[in-house]
């Protein structure tokens, strides 16, 4: 644990930086993420799987298991609390194979994604839920980039700034 003292992540993240973390660490993450859910991983699965290209570069990717909503008027982003990381769970795996890092949603993972978290050198990040409001402040820039039919479940491009986290799974 950190006692008390906030570890700072920037995305994408090193090695080092993720070998570092602790089960327990409260993070402050900064950077670019990529929100997606389970309809998003379903399809960037299936482009793997059919040598497809990519809405973005999973290499040392982070994504953030969200869907937010649209932004209001003078608002940069709508809410965009955490979503059920376990729906995510059946995609995981393959998506950490191809280079995903960091993970960020509520609640717990299965034993494989477990497994496939610790073989790949990745972390899972719990987010408060509930916090939506709090999370919204700390998005800076929010871009639609894949799969627009999706509505709140496509994949946006969001960059963050002090956006705290948990460390659930190393």
């Amino acid at each position: 644990m950190t006692d008390g003292k906030i570890i700072k992540l920037d995305l994408p993240p090193d090695r080092s930086a993720l070998s570092a973390l602790k089960v327990g660490d409260a993070v402050s993450v900064n950077g670019i993420v990529y929100t997606a859910r389970d309809q998003a991983h379903k399809r960037i699965c299936a482009a793997i799987e059919n040598g497809e290209k990519l809405p973005f570069d999973l290499n040392n990717a982070a994504i953030y298991y969200c869907g937010p909503t649209p932004a209001t008027e003078g608002r940069i982003i709508g809410s965009c609390g955490p979503t059920t990381s376990g729906r995510m769970d059946a995609y995981t795996p393959t998506l950490i194979a191809h280079g995903l890092k960091v993970m960020i949603g509520k609640g717990v993972r299965n034993a494989e994604v477990q497994k496939a978290i610790r073989n790949g050198g990745a972390v899972y990040l719990t987010a408060i839920g509930g916090a939506a409001a709090l999370y919204q402040s700390r998005v800076i820039s929010c871009e639609l980039i894949a799969y627009p039919d999706l509505g709140c479940e496509s994949v946006y491009k969001l960059e963050v700034r002090d956006f705290p986290a948990v460390v659930s799974v190393i």
